[in-house]
């Protein structure tokens, strides 16, 4: 889920606009409003994970934890058009945008997922309780405090296949560091934690199966 997606007012007026981005070297248009986050823009984080993260896998299932817009999604289903894109958001109206993304670059392979205050799936037939995923990419809502991040993350990042690996970007004066330990200590021995790389103040953090 991006950084602030929680503090958008998802009953402001929807005002959008079209907007032409590189998603992981592709040029890509696409609607955005000031009702999700980075309303305007592709956000830094963003850009971070998407040219730092490797390749994702090219089959399977592949999630987008906070879609926004779907900046995420779409350049997972670029990247993994054999693949199923899970992009799971709070906001309606980020959800639309991805779909309406999703449609208007030929990514048939997109599915989303509105979730709870809780980051579960709002309707719980939506998403298979057995399904797991090959790869998770995110970047989290750091702001809307460690008790509900904390939860987020521990209702998806479970999900990850046995082969799965996890890419969160994080600022690193939002307490990145604090969070890779955190990870490590709550998700236990079954899990490798680690900093993947570091640009621009942020962390990206993988997390894989040990």
């Amino acid at each position: 889920m991006a950084e602030q997606y929680f503090s958008a007012d998802p009953s402001s007026k929807d005002v959008r606009r079209t907007l032409h981005v590189q998603l992981r070297g592709r040029d890509t248009d696409v609607e955005v409003s000031n009702g999700v986050f980075s309303g305007s823009r592709l956000d830094l984080g963003t850009s971070v994970l998407l040219k730092q993260a490797p390749e994702p896998p090219e089959h399977g299932n592949l999630l987008d934890l906070g879609c926004g817009w779907g900046p995420i999604a779409l350049s997972l289903a670029f990247a993994s058009p054999e693949a199923t894109v899970w992009a799971a958001d709070v906001n309606e109206r980020a959800l639309e945008l991805t779909e309406l993304n999703a449609k208007r670059n030929g990514c048939g392979n997109v599915r989303v997922i509105r979730t709870d205050a809780d980051a579960k799936p709002v309707d719980p037939t939506a998403l298979s309780p057995d399904l797991t995923f090959d790869a998770i990419w995110s970047n989290p809502p750091i702001r809307i405090g460690k008790e509900a991040l904390h939860t987020m993350l521990m209702n998806w990042l479970p999900r990850l296949s046995p082969d799965g690996v996890t890419y969160l970007v994080v600022q690193k004066n939002l307490g990145a560091d604090s969070l890779i330990n955190w990870l490590a200590d709550a998700l236990g021995d079954g899990y490798a934690v680690s900093k993947y790389h570091s640009a621009k103040g942020f962390r990206v953090i993988e997390v894989a199966r040990a």
